[in-house]
């Protein structure tokens, strides 16, 4: 068999991931990967950016990129395949090794959640289409892809929050992040929400625009949502009462928040939104757009990637 004709992965490693634990998981990832007689090198990330200047020369060159991190890794992955893309035109394939804190864009993408079964399914070679959104505005006015979400409000700053708390790990953290953010409960600003012929005027303390289902490992934002139909799941809860907010988080933790009256769910491929007051705090896949903007644009690219699982 001729060289060019061995499929090559490159494999991009945070090593900061899950709070720094991620590194103990890479012998495991030689053992298999060897055992499988798998033509692949393993690449550490060293700051943030790395991982998307890792995956767009890869990409460029014609592998099969696995992402072993968690959230963040995974955008930063994507970005640089979404880059690859637009400059030469081929669809880009990838992998997950789901080894961070909330895993969130794996769950939704229906990677498999142990390491040894996504590892599995790197070999069985199974690759499905994946839409993917694009973000502009804030700190990113070129535009910033995701795979997961964007969040607007209260679930930005949660995470936020828990990026604080260094020695906490998994859905714990968000959950304490939630409380706290609840505590502080920081007004909603009035924004204007544009889709499709429709324009609506809210304060709402929460929105999520979802390609995925769940966001900080146990909020289920969108539990219907499907990242290959094309179309985006929004879900927005109003400003109201402390009370009401927690209420709102209990449903939001078991997907059931569309049955309250003051929770909206709408779907689009594309959102605009703009604060008339206030300030728009925003998130794509967990890394920061902006802690205080005022605009921004979402739109979904059907079928962009390629993703084994």
């Amino acid at each position: 068999m001729r060289i060019s004709d061995i499929k090559r992965y490159s494999v991009i490693f945070n090593p900061t991931a899950d709070k720094g634990s991620a590194p103990k998981h890479i012998p495991a990832v030689n053992e298999f990967l060897q055992k499988h007689n798998i033509n692949y090198e393993i690449h550490l990330t060293k700051s943030v950016g790395h991982a998307t200047e890792l995956a767009y020369g890869f990409a460029i060159e014609g592998n099969i990129v696995i992402s072993a991190g968690g959230d963040g890794t995974c955008n930063e992955v994507i970005n640089g395949l979404m880059k690859a893309k637009n400059e030469n035109g081929i669809i880009p394939v990838f992998a997950v090794i789901p080894i961070g804190t909330g895993n969130d864009f794996a769950y939704g993408a229906h990677v498999p959640s142990t390491l040894q079964e996504s590892l599995q399914a790197i070999i069985e070679d199974k690759t499905f289409f994946l839409d993917i959104g694009l973000v502009k505005g804030g700190d990113y006015p070129e535009g910033r892809y995701f795979g997961n979400g964007i969040g607007v409000g209260f679930d930005t700053i949660v995470g936020l929050e828990a990026a604080k708390l260094k020695h906490i790990h998994g859905a714990l953290g968000y959950v304490i992040a939630a409380l706290k953010t609840l505590i502080i409960y920081p007004p909603a600003p009035e924004v204007e929400l544009k889709y499709d012929d429709s324009s609506l005027i809210v304060n709402p303390a929460l929105v999520s625009i979802m390609n995925g289902n769940r966001m900080g490992g146990t909020f289920f934002m969108s539990p219907e949502a499907n990242n290959c139909d094309g179309i985006f799941n929004l879900c927005m809860t109003k400003q109201g009462k402390r009370k009401a907010l927690l209420k709102a988080m209990m449903h939001y933790m078991k997907g059931t928040q569309s049955t309250l009256a003051d929770t909206t769910t709408l779907q689009s491929s594309d959102f605009h939104l703009r604060a008339l007051h206030g300030e728009l705090a925003v998130h794509a896949d967990g890394e920061t757009i902006c802690e205080a903007g005022v605009e921004i644009h979402v739109e979904c690219i059907p079928s962009a990637l390629k993703i084994i699982r």
